[in-house]
């Protein structure tokens, strides 16, 4: 075992613990108020240079923002849990974004790695077969669990600052570390692209673990996302009595269902695949009451850019049809978005070098076939890649207690390290790289 690698193991216990604090206080997007606080006063210690919450969250551009009354609630509750009071100021309402920046003073280029730090909405199963309840460190927030891997995901990045300071002396350049709030639903890359935080990036690399890759692989140039666009549409009518005047009425329920099978109806894109779908729809308050109000949560995707807009620009049409059949008034909210992606190649090539020298990595390989998702990481990479700059986004393959997003996900903590040395040697070793 080489110094670096024994290094990150000595380290194992310290990201177990910081994960597990992260499971047990886990906040969904936009409210990690204690989960950024914390880590903020982690990477000060280090002696990051830190720029947090409205410098680099940008305020109009934040999608699917909570109201003012629950994220005053959720900070109320982030101080309850022992955020730390230096640091919580920055990120009140909403702005829970953090870039770390380690400069050597000496010329090299700015390399930056991204990860994100926000729950799901999804309540934790509490029984013994579940490894966090059984150990201790399952979610005590209700309706919000890490069932994801975000939490390591934040570990590795609080993992990564601590090796790569601690190795401060054999870098160059400048590394930047992106903490970003708000990822499920796609909703908090765009802010932090629009409040410059990928501006200067030279090198760019997003990490995920899991994703039903098998222990020991290493995807470095996964490009299987898919562009998105998420929002809600509100219809609103006019309430009349069901029996007496109906004729009164103006049916936002209908509307509503006459929408939802158009969007269904869609017709595919000759030049990739396509997708939509109406997750929810919510109307009506009275069994004998002419609807008047009705939502519906809605997402488009698309293989490019161009047939995600093809969709949801034909979305919108149909919407409008609806609405003018049933003589009611709809808007449109944004709520998340995420474009399709690139990987780099020389920057792939160089990442799976890296990761074929780390102990437990089996296969590094530069793509694999797999369902397509979305992820708003692909605005960073995007935005990098137009200013010139290599951008590629990695998954570190893991055994997982169950799929994605299910109240019993639960992942092998080892990747965490696995995961912390890949990425360390791409910083470490880069001076040495060839072909970038």
């Amino acid at each position: 075992m080489d110094s670096l690698a024994h290094d990150i193991q000595t380290l194992t216990p310290q990201l177990t613990a910081w994960r597990r604090d992260f499971h047990h206080f886990a906040e969904s997007g936009w409210v990690e108020f204690r989960t950024a606080a914390k880590v903020a006063e982690i990477l000060d210690h280090l002696g990051y240079e830190l720029a947090m919450g409205r410098d680099v969250v940008d305020a109009e551009s934040r999608m699917g923002l909570p109201d003012a009354q629950t994220l005053a609630k959720e900070f109320a509750r982030a101080r309850e849990q022992g955020a730390p009071e230096k640091w919580l100021a920055a990120f009140e309402g909403g702005f829970t974004g953090i870039v770390a920046t380690l400069r050597t003073g000496r010329p090299g280029p700015t390399i930056a790695f991204r990860v994100d730090m926000d729950a799901l909405d999804l309540s934790e199963a509490l029984d013994e077969s579940h490894r966090p309840f059984r150990d201790g460190f399952a979610s005590c927030n209700p309706g919000m669990m890490h069932a994801c891997g975000h939490d390591g995901h934040t570990t590795i990045g609080l993992g990564l600052a601590q090796v790569l300071k601690q190795n401060e002396a054999q870098l160059n350049g400048t590394i930047r570390l992106i903490f970003q709030p708000a990822e499920e639903g796609t909703r908090g890359a765009r802010a932090m692209v629009a409040a410059g935080a990928l501006d200067g990036v030279d090198y760019f690399t997003a990490v995920h673990i899991g994703t039903g890759v098998p222990a020991g692989t290493v995807i470095c140039g996964s490009d299987n996302f898919m562009a998105t666009t998420k929002f809600d549409v509100r219809f609103t009518g006019v309430a009349a009595h069901a029996g007496g005047k109906p004729e009164e009425g103006r049916n936002a329920l209908l509307a509503a269902a006459q929408a939802t099978l158009a969007l269904h109806s869609i017709a595919p894109h000759s030049e990739g695949a396509s997708r939509v779908n109406v997750g929810v729809m919510q109307a009506g308050s009275g069994r004998n009451v002419v609807p008047a109000s009705a939502l519906l949560k809605v997402e488009t995707r698309g293989e490019s850019e161009a047939i995600n807009q093809y969709v949801f620009e034909r979305a919108q049409s149909a919407i409008a049809g609806a609405a003018a059949l049933y003589g009611v008034s709809a808007e449109t909210h944004l709520m998340g978005a995420a474009t399709s992606s690139t990987p780099s190649p020389a920057w792939v090539n160089y990442l799976r070098e890296q990761a074929s020298q780390v102990t437990g990595v089996l296969h590094a390989i530069d793509k694999v076939k797999a369902p397509a998702g979305s992820e708003d990481a692909t605005l960073m990479m995007a935005r990098v890649q137009q200013n010139g700059g290599l951008a590629s986004y990695m998954v570190f393959g893991t055994d997982l207690s169950a799929g994605h997003h299910n109240e019993k996900f639960d992942f092998d903590e080892q990747i965490m390290n696995v995961a912390v040395e890949t990425l360390a040697r791409t910083a470490l070793n880069f001076p040495w790289a060839r072909g970038v």
